[in-house]
């Protein structure tokens, strides 16, 4: 066989071959918090079924405004139930339709980690929700992965990682990124129940982010702009606290905050390091190492970079295994395995960014 007849061989079987794809943010919702009645203790479902108490934490007007408008307008299921909460039409459109080997149930019940006390209730209804979430999604699909919801005090946290954390498919726990910063010592208790259990740490926008350095803003897209500021914070959180150091192995993953802003972080983290290290003595290696060694980045919103831009930003980040993909789905930002990378990049960074990334982070 000729060079140009194996040449062409190789590019007809680079064009056949499957693209494995691990999407790393399905977003599985509850059609009410009537949904968790059944999965409650008893003494807790009256607060629901009696008391008429309502999901908390989207009171703020932009989920006001957009609550109608946050999705797909085709992933509403038949009923006219909450897009995001019917298995059926997920597999369909998402699971099926792009023939996924894995897909990571994200949640959007953020509310039961950002409440403000009553902790007692909020665990309560972060156990329900994880329960649903096993029952419903995860024996329904082993492509599923899970997330475990946890209450934001610590000491109940550990005790839900705990319970759940020996599930086959929970492969992280959820930090929804809101108004107070992961890094400090008083949540490492739940860094630690998820490395001790070997699970990841995958961190989410939550509706009660408000930009950093001052007050919500009055517009959705507005808000969507200042994404990057709430994740620049909690990376910042997580390296001058040590979390890195104390748990060397843990992996965090963040989710649909962007990626372009990662290199101009590390940069300047370890400007100030080399300066100020004197400050927080236990952080004993450059920041940027502990991005390229414990951090990872989903691809949405991907935000319409040209492949020069990406394989620029990549290079910039030192790596090209911190990038995982991900769709949001089933959210109006949707981005499909097929429309999202450039055409022209190489189909080994197609293959890290698609699949191998996340499974390594994922230990699958």
């Amino acid at each position: 066989m000729s060079v140009k007849q194996q040449t062409s061989t190789s590019k007809e079987n680079a064009k056949n071959q499957k693209q494995l794809v691990i999407d790393t943010d399905i977003h599985h919702e509850i059609k009410s918090v009537y949904d968790l009645v059944e999965y409650l203790p008893d003494q807790w479902k009256r607060y629901i079924t009696e008391y008429s108490w309502t999901r908390g934490g989207f009171a703020t007007p932009f989920h006001q405004i957009r609550k109608n408008t946050t999705y797909r307008m085709d992933s509403t299921p038949e009923d006219g139930s909450t897009p995001g909460s019917d298995y059926d039409l997920m597999k369909e459109q998402l699971l099926d339709k792009y023939d996924l080997e894995y897909g990571v149930l994200t949640g959007l019940f953020y509310e039961a980690t950002t409440t403000k006390g009553w902790y007692e209730f909020a665990a309560a209804r972060a156990s329900a929700y994880n329960d649903l979430t096993i029952d419903k999604w995860l024996n329904r699909d082993k492509r599923l992965l899970g997330s475990i919801t946890i209450p934001r005090e610590p000491e109940a946290a550990v005790r839900e990682i705990d319970r759940v954390a020996s599930h086959p498919q929970m492969v992280q726990v959820m930090l929804p990124i809101a108004n107070f910063a992961w890094g400090d010592p008083y949540y490492h208790p739940i860094f630690e129940a998820a490395n001790r259990h070997g699970l990841q740490i995958g961190m989410h926008l939550s509706g009660d982010t408000t930009a950093q350095g001052g007050d919500f803003l009055r517009y959705y897209v507005a808000w969507r702009c200042t994404h990057p500021q709430a994740y620049m914070t909690q990376t910042v959180s997580m390296i001058t606290n040590g979390v890195f150091d104390k748990f060397p192995d843990l992996k965090v993953g963040l989710i649909e905050g962007g990626f372009e802003w990662v290199p101009f972080m590390m940069h300047r983290m370890d400007a100030a390091y080399k300066g100020l290290r004197q400050e927080t003595p236990w952080v004993k290696r450059l920041p940027s190492e502990y991005f390229r060694d414990n951090m990872k980045f989903s691809t949405q919103p991907f935000d319409d970079l040209t492949a020069k831009q990406l394989l620029n930003t990549i290079d910039a980040m030192g790596t090209d295994k911190m990038l995982m993909f991900s769709t949001d789905y089933p959210h109006w930002d949707f981005e499909s395995p097929q429309n999202t990378l450039p055409n022209s990049l190489s189909q080994d960074l197609r293959q890290k960014i698609f699949y191998d990334n996340a499974k390594e982070f994922y230990n699958l």
